[in-house]
């Protein structure tokens, strides 16, 4: 067995684990906390796939910024840190059928799609003869500077903004 086939199921085996875990901890900063392990095991394949630049977008916008606005947001509602009870009801086995189900049709179209196909051994390299991560980083901060620019004032004029409405002292 290939070395990258061992990590991809080891790693694929951890997220497993740390979404069931998601869904079944009864405490909500748990779990946001496996919620941040299950998107570092997807940036982890994404380096295994040779996609480093989708690995590091992977790290910096969903553990960088959208788990850190979770947390904020868990921690600004003053709501309950430890274990509810109240967050589950008696139907919470049509939530578990429908995920099986789901599972089943999607393991059932990538196997009739993909089946027998093997993934190509050598990373792909495009035309020019820079690596994707090249090509996009030169694409980015060359043709679509002002527009990247625009993002990140953007997202930093929202950032600000959330600070001073969650401020209590006003």
């Amino acid at each position: 067995m290939v070395a990258q086939n061992i990590f991809f199921y080891v790693i694929a085996a951890g997220m497993v684990g740390a979404a069931v875990a998601v869904v079944t901890t009864r405490n909500v900063v748990h779990a946001a906390l496996y919620l941040i392990a299950v998107f570092a095991g997807v940036a982890a394949q994404f380096i295994i796939l040779a996609a480093e630049f989708v690995a590091v977008t992977q790290v910096l916008i969903y553990i960088g910024a959208i788990m850190v606005l979770m947390l904020f947001g868990i921690m600004l509602t003053r709501a309950r840190i430890g274990r509810d009870v109240d967050m589950t009801n008696d139907h919470w086995w049509i939530g578990v059928g429908t995920a099986v189900l789901l599972a089943a049709v999607m393991g059932y179209a990538l196997i009739d799609r993909w089946g027998d196909d093997a993934l190509p051994a050598e990373r792909q390299v495009n035309a020019v003869g820079g690596s994707n991560t090249a090509t996009v980083s030169d694409s980015i901060f060359s043709q679509y500077l002002i527009p990247f620019e625009i993002v990140s004032v953007l997202l930093l004029a929202a950032l600000v903004g959330a600070i001073v409405i969650a401020r209590k002292d006003r």
